[in-house]
């Protein structure tokens, strides 16, 4: 990974580019936090600080998200000790270029209709904040630190970590 100003959405970018799938949180009916798995769509071009999906517009996401916008979008990639929490607000977007851009086979599996099926529904999530972690150091460094830290009563001090807000 390239060094990236900490506090740029760039810096996000890096941890979630090569991460395929996300925990995207809504707010349920009564308030309770629901987590699902989800493919972020990753075009070639990411002008704007968004995030996109394709998701079923009669499902359960889409619903909270049409109640309550505000969503968060939470990524890991363990071999890489990279993570990243992102929150935004969701909405549906009538947009047949950007469909047709992000669309791929994989995606025809869960839409069998195609870029015409009346339930797909693309999904922008514009991005209000983003909060991420990097691990640089190799996992035997990692462990040096660690330990050094418990035999000396200090915290040890593990990667990178930056706070975006938009």
């Amino acid at each position: 990974m390239s060094e990236v100003d900490p506090h740029s959405l760039e810096a996000v970018r890096e941890v979630i580019k090569d991460v395929r799938f996300a925990m995207f949180t809504t707010q349920g009916q009564n308030g309770e936090l629901m987590s699902r798995p989800m493919t972020t769509q990753q075009g070639d071009d990411q002008p704007g600080p968004y995030l996109w999906f394709f998701m079923s517009r009669s499902g359960d996401t889409v619903r909270e998200f049409t109640r309550h916008a505000g969503v968060n979008v939470a990524y890991a990639d363990p071999h890489r000790d990279s993570y990243a929490s992102i929150c935004g607000r969701a909405e549906v977007v009538e947009d047949m270029a950007k469909k047709k851009a992000l669309w791929s086979v994989f995606t025809k599996a869960w839409f069998p209709g195609g870029l015409d099926d009346p339930d797909l529904a693309l999904v922008r999530v514009d991005i209000e904040s983003a909060e991420y972690w990097i691990v640089r150091e190799s996992n035997v460094v990692q462990m040096f630190k660690m330990a050094k830290a418990a035999a000396t009563g200090t915290t040890p001090s593990m990667g990178e970590h930056g706070t975006v807000r938009l």
